[in-house]
């Protein structure tokens, strides 16, 4: 350990003994909430100047965000990762009712109850149950099938489900236009399934259903309008039904499963960042959180020295 970085310079200049004092003359913190606050704050100091933070101005929202993922990544529990963020919290709210920093990076850091409301995953086997569902008796076979394989093959959102018009689909260059939150276009590959797929529906049963009311969207009801967000859910919740698949599934779902098999297949996260259409990175890497968890329990169940 070089000079600056002794303990004792950590405390100096992220002002960890006055914290103390604040915790305890102000706060009327406990002992035992003064000791885990401190062991909290020393860990996160320490992990603040490597990460290029050498004072509490320094710090930003999204180093906050990354190092509790670096806990995550420890391997703490849920619950002492909420108690390093209450310990984070009360520390910058005293950093900024004492004028020593300008804002509160920490006012929008998330917490493991966020993690763990994650939508469940599909695995790779449930979806192609789920998939292949759909069968030949079922009279809208062919748009339900192109309508499973698009949601998964490109990770939409419902609301991106149903809006999909047909001229978005670019069936020569294997490409899905998509606009996303606030209208945001983007342009999202689809493989060769999903591209036959919706080229069956489009040729085969999207003319038979189209009755005028269709305005050009790509997803049409039995009576030849628009799907709703509500007859998108419905669909998926049949063929979910039929697949045998007992987790609690949700449009969203798929879109979850789409971005945790790419990332455990290599992809690289700007990638499915792009593909995605998240403005901000730091919402994609949830996912890498994810994946995480998968590989983890890889390992426990097949590691001779889990």
């Amino acid at each position: 350990m070089t000079d600056s970085t002794r303990p004792s310079d950590l405390g100096r200049r992220f002002l960890l003994e006055r914290f103390h004092d604040f915790l305890l003359l102000e706060q009327g913190a406990s002992p035992q909430t003064q000791d885990a606050y401190a062991r909290d704050l020393d860990r996160f100091a320490a992990y603040a100047t490597t990460r290029g933070a050498d004072s509490p101005p320094d710090v930003t929202a999204r180093l906050l965000r990354e190092y509790l993922y670096h806990l995550k990544d420890l391997g703490l529990a849920p619950a002492s990762i909420r108690r390093n963020v209450s310990a984070v919290r009360t520390y910058f709210k005293f950093l900024l009712g004492e004028g020593h920093v300008s804002r509160d990076p920490s006012e929008r850091i998330e917490t493991p109850k966020r993690w763990r409301t994650l939508p469940e995953v599909l695995t790779i086997a449930e979806v192609d149950r789920l998939l292949a569902a759909p069968s030949l008796d079922d009279p809208l076979v062919f748009r339900d099938r192109a309508l499973l394989e698009l949601a998964y093959g490109a990770g939409l959102r419902v609301s991106e489900w149903i809006s999909i018009g047909v001229r978005d689909v670019m069936f020569d260059e294997a490409l899905v236009r998509v606009f996303g939150k606030g209208s945001k276009e983007r342009l999202v590959p689809i493989g060769r399934r999903a591209i036959g797929a919706l080229a069956s529906y489009v040729r085969e049963l999207r003319p038979r259903l189209e009755r005028g009311a269709g305005k050009g969207v790509l997803f049409l009801n039995a009576r030849g309008e628009p799907l709703t967000r509500m007859g998108a859910w419905k669909i998926l919740r049949k063929y979910v039904t039929r697949a045998g698949i007992e987790k609690h599934i949700s449009p969203h779902t798929l879109r979850h499963s789409f971005a945790t098999h790419l990332l455990e297949g290599g992809a690289d996260l700007r990638a499915v960042q792009e593909m995605l259409g998240h403005a901000d990175i730091s919402t994609t890497q949830i996912y890498t959180h994810v994946d995480r968890e998968y590989l983890r329990t890889v390992h426990r169940q097949f590691h001779p020295r889990a």
